[in-house]
């Protein structure tokens, strides 16, 4: 299943059923899993660690070293769930000392062009659209979609179920369930199509939305509001993880809409 002008390091740890296409190149210390298909002109570099029936386009180039001017030769790695598909000419850096990894979830889809830096944690079910930079040490939360043409800066967070519109520019971490858009990045409402998709139910979505019209609409800066939601509201897992977020965000959360300041 490994086409004869594919570059494959003997050491390398390939699994029953994977494709390798002709001229792609797989370093030693590299494991794919099962069922996986290797495209044409993909690197994996050594330190990738790839799941079953995942898709690698054509110009990937998965566990180069970072882009950190710090990074001393450490040996880290890059771990790809399984199931995703990663389009083509993406790049997905190794980690540093710092954390050691760069992972990427199950289910994700990672379309093309896009770029994800050292250190990264990226949930399961992630869809980030062509073009996206993500820089190093950020999280994003499972089923989150980042729009075309974004970016995010280092060390940032997002929560899980985020809707990104395109070419948002995310220097302030962005809390579960909810939608962003515009310059400067602002709060755009509760991702409640999303949920819907996902079975959240109306009783569920409406909790969700009262929380964040308290963050966002009512005159409170966010510590007074997180203080009324925990005071005011009954404790559920969804309440709970929203102001766990915020409180453990030392950068801040996006800004409500027309409020014309960071909130924090």
């Amino acid at each position: 299943m490994i086409h004869q002008l594919a570059a494959v390091d003997k050491r390398a740890k390939i699994s029953k059923n994977v494709i390798v296409e002709p001229f792609t190149t797989i370093a030693g210390d590299v494991e794919i899993g099962e069922g996986t298909w290797i495209g044409p002109n993909v690197t994996i570099m050594d330190g990738a660690r790839i799941g079953k029936n995942c898709r690698i386009f054509p110009g990937t180039v998965i566990s180069a070293i970072p882009q950190d001017l710090k990074f001393d030769g450490e040996d880290t790695q890059v771990i790809i769930g399984d199931e995703t598909t990663i389009r083509e000419c993406v790049t997905v850096n190794r980690g540093t000392k710092a954390l050691g990894f760069t992972k990427i979830g199950k289910n994700c889809l990672i379309m093309a062009t896009s770029h994800i830096a050292h250190d990264c944690v990226i949930g399961d079910h992630v869809i980030i659209v062509n073009g996206c930079g993500i820089a190093g040490h950020v999280e994003i939360g499972d089923y989150t979609v980042m729009g075309g043409l974004s970016a995010v800066h280092q060390f940032g967070k997002i929560g899980k179920h985020v809707m990104i519109s395109g070419g948002t520019l995310v220097r302030k971490d962005i809390p579960p369930y909810v939608k962003v858009a515009r310059e400067p990045m602002s709060y755009a409402g509760i991702n409640s199509v999303g949920l819907r998709r996902r079975g959240f139910t109306n009783e569920k979505i409406f909790e969700i939305q009262k929380i964040y019209r308290t963050i966002f609409q009512m005159k409170m800066n966010v510590s007074q509001a997180v203080t009324y939601i925990e005071k005011e509201m009954l404790p559920t897992a969804e309440r709970d993880e929203i102001l766990q977020f915020i409180q453990n965000s030392p950068r801040g959360i996006v800004k409500g809409y027309g409020t014309g300041k960071e909130s924090n």
